[in-house]
């Protein structure tokens, strides 16, 4: 049995402006992160000044309202790069 070489596998088409299931992970990746992120952010505060479970609390709000914000603004972004890629208006 020969071996293939690289060029001559057989490539997969995929459409230049095609969005992948690799940067929907990577959102939802920096959503957990972010959001982990705070909460260590809190208890931290919590443990230093003693505002336990305020810091908790605060750092899970904040934390998942920027990392919401961030997803949206990247997801909506994306939205309109494959809109304008396929030629639809979405003015209305």
């Amino acid at each position: 049995m020969t071996e293939k070489s690289p060029t001559e596998l057989p490539q997969i088409k995929r459409r230049p402006n095609e969005l992948s299931v690799t940067s929907y992970a990577g959102i939802g990746l920096q959503f957990v992160i972010g959001l982990f992120l705070f909460l260590y952010l809190g208890k931290w505060i919590d443990a230093r000044f003693g505002t336990s479970p305020a810091g908790v609390i605060g750092g899970v709000f904040i934390g998942a309202t920027l990392s919401f914000y961030s997803v949206y603004r990247q997801l909506t972004a994306a939205q309109k790069k494959d809109d304008a890629a396929h030629g639809r208006n979405t003015s209305r």
